[in-house]
């Protein structure tokens, strides 16, 4: 079992727009670049940071790594950019580590937007037969010189993984699969495989923790994900002390991509009730909230 690092890997990072700091954490794979169906609107209010996890993107793995170094990563982040508090948006993967974030950094977390995850995963995805993986590759080359061909949507891509994938197919979805999904795929390294793998096969539940998170949170689901249940992220929800949920009809784990407009219109307005946890303290991040 490879041991913790004693290396923390400076991370890859995309930073974009002024003001308060949002942390957008991707899932797997994933990177960065892959978060703009979030970044691009949140950007233009906010500074947004999102950096490619360690063995992701751009980010080197430079050894064999557990789960917990992703943590030591994003701290450093934090320290490099001189955050001392911020809003964090984690999407999958990315949605647990902003749930340990705020367990072991509290002061430092203002927010928690989960997206498509839980704090005890489960999953309903069936097995997967060669033929998935055989229609999964053919609509995703076909997919990459023409995003969003209906021809490829109604002959390979309906028949692959993308069926659990996403719901609604739609050109705008299959348009960030090609853009952002295919290339972080191809960019996660085996490291980044392995370090999730084993987390799995050790089970992860935090629900008996959720109580010490006082920070409020948004918790959106999809009601047709296979990958994390919408059923685990209500329970996440239910267990979270301040938390508002939601549950998309006819989407599933890639629901940011099927319906963007609804997605970000709902963060907005969770925001606007919010006021306070995109605001300043007094003294608070002068530094970064003027980059």
């Amino acid at each position: 079992m490879p041991q913790k690092s004693p290396q923390v890997v400076q991370l890859h990072t995309l930073v974009q727009g002024q003001g308060f700091p949002i942390l957008c954490l991707h899932g797997h794979p994933g990177s960065g670049r892959s978060l703009s169906v979030f970044t691009q609107p949140l950007s233009t209010r906010f500074r947004t940071i999102a950096p490619d996890l360690r063995g992701y993107g751009s980010s080197p793995a430079p050894a064999a790594f557990v789960m917990t170094d992703h943590l030591r990563d994003l701290e450093a982040l934090l320290d490099r950019y001189q955050i001392s508090r911020c809003l964090v948006l984690g999407w999958s993967l990315g949605g647990i580590l902003a749930l340990e974030l705020a367990l072991q950094l509290p002061e430092r977390i203002s927010g928690l937007i989960l997206v498509a995850t839980a704090a005890r995963p489960k999953s309903s995805h069936p097995p997967i037969a060669w033929y998935d993986n055989a229609y999964t590759g053919v609509a995703s080359l076909i997919n990459w010189f023409n995003p969003g061909g209906q021809w490829n949507i109604d002959t390979f891509a309906q028949r692959s993984l993308y069926r659990y994938l996403i719901q609604q197919h739609t050109p705008t979805a299959y348009h960030y699969l090609a853009k952002e999904a295919l290339p972080a795929y191809l960019q996660t390294s085996s490291r980044a495989t392995q370090a999730l793998s084993m987390a799995l096969q050790r089970g992860y539940n935090r629900l008996a923790d959720l109580p010490m998170i006082q920070c409020p949170c948004l918790v959106l689901a999809g009601a047709d994900d296979r990958h994390i249940t919408a059923a685990a992220s209500l329970e996440t929800a239910q267990a979270l002390p301040d938390a508002q949920y939601r549950c998309y009809p006819n989407a599933a784990h890639l629901f940011p991509w099927e319906i963007p407009a609804v997605v970000r219109a709902d963060i907005d307005r969770w925001l606007n009730q919010h006021p306070a946890i995109v605001t300043p303290h007094s003294g608070d991040d002068a530094a970064s909230a003027s980059f």
